[in-house]
């Protein structure tokens, strides 16, 4: 009895040993990160903050479970604040200026969290709208994330049973976006194993199209509210409840005392409506522009229920994020923004107390001008429009109702100087002549990064994602890409065009470098426009179930820049074709 009293006890003190060395292990692996972004939800779009109609019980809920910073700043646009998010840099230091025609592309040098935390070790994973580039080398592959599934553009067109870019190729899903994206994350989650992982779910939602299962929409309808409310009350209640399937899965696999969740939002909101009681929505400079939700939560790490007042911003999660998972440090760029780790973690002074944290927007315009930014520093908001400055104390007038820049004119100077210089600095290295790169994967060159001619017209108007040429009326009216080859060699190239019956016969012609290829238009082509249930009509432009591909020819592409022009030489009935954009195809090396 003895002898087997004495094995139970050194069969304890050896599960006992076991579970202290796996406890100590887990202990020191590096925490894992969640980071959830969505696309134009305002500060307003929460519960939490007010808003008498939403509900989002999961999102409050996860505020309260650790830190909510309740002066958060991101840009007044999407592309650069993503810029921004994943480097800790200024977006114009980045090359990210705007939204589409390749303005919103970041520089391939700049070093992303996603590179960060896979040469520390981590499994990385993207699961939505990446939009800082959509061609080699500036997608998500490329720029540092082992696994991507969603979309490069702006914006997306269909959130139902839609197709989607998983690592390259396109593949078809079932479902409405925001489940599936979810659903991809959390089998990255599942499949990363004892590796840490960094996890970015940049959800599309609820940016337009309105778009949104019937259930989440008739609820809101119910409430009296707007066909246009609705639809994006639905919407954010859906990322709600998708919010709670991901902590719900760290919870149920004892991983939330191992793993950071943030959540923020890009910009204000895309239209009027609540959000609280501040100035401006996305695309301004003011308040309710660029001040967003910001919640972190990693449990018995971050006291739960704190509510911070310093103002931070998007610039600042890389070195809070590298400090607060004591990563090793990769080879990069000086970073503006600022570690918060200590603030969180350990209740220390907040850094820099009145530091300025500078904005800008950029409507796609070239060249980039001054106008319009700004910053907000911990007592003024300084905003710089049409040349003028304007300064409002937001302690003592949130709603920015009071410009003192007349009152305060040795002030209102000062911050013009500040805000001109950091300007100045920003932009000092930016190029915006950088050409789609030409390898042996081929390259799409989408009308809406052309440069275009004035006569040309799209089908939408301002050449965001997805829009095309509708009108192409003159034989003086051309349009022109610029390449870099980096694979020399033969290919063929292709224009995608719908035309009417009583267009066809238009002639053009194709030139790279000093090669040209002309052809005529002799099939007439139409398309049916892609199902798309809005539930308002949407401002982007709608997409074509199907193009026709015509034929150009192949061209011998030496190694280097070159510029891609097409123009018109016979122009049928005062249109040539309704034009998609040019694929280019490796046929083999030179």
């Amino acid at each position: 009895m003895k002898h087997q009293e004495h094995r139970g006890r050194v069969r304890y003190t050896i599960a006992l040993l076991f579970l202290l060395f796996a406890t100590s292990a887990i202990a020191q692996k590096k925490p894992n990160v969640v980071l959830i972004l969505t696309d134009d939800q305002g500060w307003g779009d929460l519960s939490l903050h007010g808003n008498p109609w939403v509900e989002t019980p999961q999102l409050d809920q996860l505020a309260r479970s650790g830190e909510r910073f309740e002066n958060f700043y991101v840009s007044p646009l999407c592309a650069p604040s993503r810029a921004s998010i994943l480097t800790g840099r200024y977006s114009l230091q980045t090359g990210v200026v705007s939204v589409s025609k390749g303005l919103e592309v970041m520089d391939t040098d700049e070093t992303t969290l996603a590179e960060l935390f896979k040469a520390n070790g981590y499994k990385t994973g993207i699961f939505g709208k990446w939009h800082n580039g959509q061609h080699y080398p500036n997608r998500p592959n490329d720029q540092g994330f082992d696994e991507f599934l969603g979309f490069s553009a702006g914006h997306w067109s269909n959130y139902f049973n839609t197709d989607l870019d998983h690592n390259g190729k396109t593949v078809k899903t079932k479902g409405y976006i925001t489940d599936v994206l979810t659903d991809a994350a959390l089998q990255f989650m599942a499949s990363s194993g004892q590796e840490p992982f960094f996890c970015y779910i940049p959800y599309n939602a609820p940016h337009t199209p309105h778009q949104v299962p019937d259930t989440y929409f008739e609820k809101y309808k119910a409430k009296g509210l707007s066909d246009e409310l609705a639809s994006i009350y639905g919407m954010v209640e859906n990322v709600d409840d998708n919010v709670g399937r991901v902590l719900r899965y760290l919870k149920d696999k004892h991983l939330e005392e191992n793993t950071i969740v943030i959540f923020l939002s890009d910009n204000g909101p895309n239209g009027v409506r609540y959000n609280g009681a501040m100035r401006g929505i996305k695309g301004s400079v003011h308040e309710g522009g660029v001040r967003v939700p910001f919640f972190i939560s990693w449990k018995n790490h971050i006291p739960a229920g704190k509510i911070m007042e310093t103002p931070m911003a998007h610039v600042d999660l890389y070195p809070t994020l590298f400090e607060m998972c004591q990563l090793e440090a990769v080879p990069g760029k000086p970073l503006d923004g600022m570690s918060f780790a200590p603030m969180i973690l350990r209740g220390s002074e907040p850094p820099a107390a009145n530091r300025k944290i500078f904005t800008h927007v950029n409507f796609m315009e070239v060249p980039v001008t001054i106008n319009s930014g700004g910053f907000r520093d911990s007592q003024y908001r300084f905003a710089y429009e049409s040349g003028s400055p304007q300064l409002y104390d937001l302690l003592q007038d949130p709603e920015e109702k009071n410009d003192l820049s007349r009152q305060k004119t040795a002030l209102a100077n000062q911050y013009t100087k500040a805000y001109q210089q950091w300007f100045n600095g920003a932009t000092s290295s930016l190029k915006l002549d950088r050409p789609l790169v030409l390898s042996a994967m081929g390259v799409t060159l989408p009308v809406y990064e052309a440069t275009l001619s004035a006569g040309i017209r799209f089908k939408e108007g301002h050449g965001w994602a997805h829009d095309w040429v509708e009108k192409w009326p003159g034989t003086e009216d051309s349009l022109y890409w610029e390449i870099d080859c980096q694979k020399p060699g033969k290919y063929l190239v292709e224009m995608e065009y719908l035309c009417a019956d009583e267009n066809v016969g238009s002639r053009i012609v194709c030139s790279i470098g000093k090669q040209s290829k002309a052809v005529s238009i002799r099939e007439p082509f139409s398309s049916e426009q892609l199902p798309s249930p809005d539930r308002v009509p949407r401002k982007e432009a709608y997409e074509m179930q199907e193009w026709k591909a015509l034929r150009i020819g192949t061209f011998q592409i030496p190694a280097g820049k070159h510029v891609v022009k097409l123009k018109a030489l016979r122009v049928k009935n005062e249109n040539v074709a309704e034009v998609k954009g040019l694929r280019l195809k490796f046929v083999e090396n030179q």
